[in-house]
């Protein structure tokens, strides 16, 4: 096992989604707490944290000052990869996730962000994908494979090359981002340390959706 890195006054973005390892996730940002915060780690090429909210709302307003946010201790780093801020009071960026941590403490500043001293988690072992879950891969490939023939831009992508079709993670990420499914399972199957596990899960959502058989 590797050992384990620290960050400390990581800045967070709590939103009502789930971010994986691997994953894309494009935000438009017009908050004046987000606007700063994510121009900072813009300029100086550093990740803030994206966490899934369990109370509140993603956007503060007059209606939900009176509800504090609160969210998950388990989330995942996020690197801006394509930033915009060509329109006043306004910021379009695509992020890419990284590696996940466990926020260890928090504080929210006067300005209504959140900070956190945070311990990066190891990154999900490389299994290959065995024999009674290669369905799983192969629905997915057929997926790629038809945005590919579509032609769609690569802007537009929901997910990113390289394709990593042959790693139990990878797979089960990009299926578990893609499944119309609660965000508290989304969480939870972000949170399993066996990728083989969060396979197996969604081979079992996958044949209740009618996806595979």
């Amino acid at each position: 096992m590797s050992t384990l890195l620290t960050l400390s006054s990581l800045p967070l973005f709590p939103l009502g989604t789930v971010l994986f390892p691997g994953g894309l996730l494009p935000l438009r940002i017009f908050e004046v707490r987000y606007l700063d915060m994510i121009g900072k780690c813009h300029k100086a090429g550093a990740p803030f944290g994206v966490v899934s909210l369990t109370e509140g709302a993603e956007v503060r307003n007059v209606e939900s000052a009176s509800h504090p946010e609160t969210f998950c201790a388990v989330g995942t780093l996020a690197r801006i990869a394509d930033f915009d801020n060509s329109q006043p009071g306004l910021m379009t960026i695509r992020c890419s996730g990284t590696q996940r941590f466990r926020i260890s403490t928090r504080n929210q500043l006067k300005h209504g962000l959140w900070v956190a001293d945070v311990v990066q988690l190891d990154d999900d072992m490389s299994v290959p994908i065995p024999d009674d879950l290669q369905h799983t891969s192969d629905a997915l490939a057929a997926l790629i494979e038809s945005l590919v023939q579509r032609a769609v831009p690569v802007a537009q992508m929901p997910l990113q090359a390289p394709w990593q079709l042959q790693n139990c993670g990878w797979v089960a990420n990009r299926w578990c981002e893609l499944l119309p499914i609660p965000v508290q399972l989304k969480q939870r199957m972000m949170e399993l340390d066996n990728p083989l596990v969060r396979l197996e899960l969604v081979s079992d959502l996958l044949a209740r959706t009618g996806i595979t058989g």
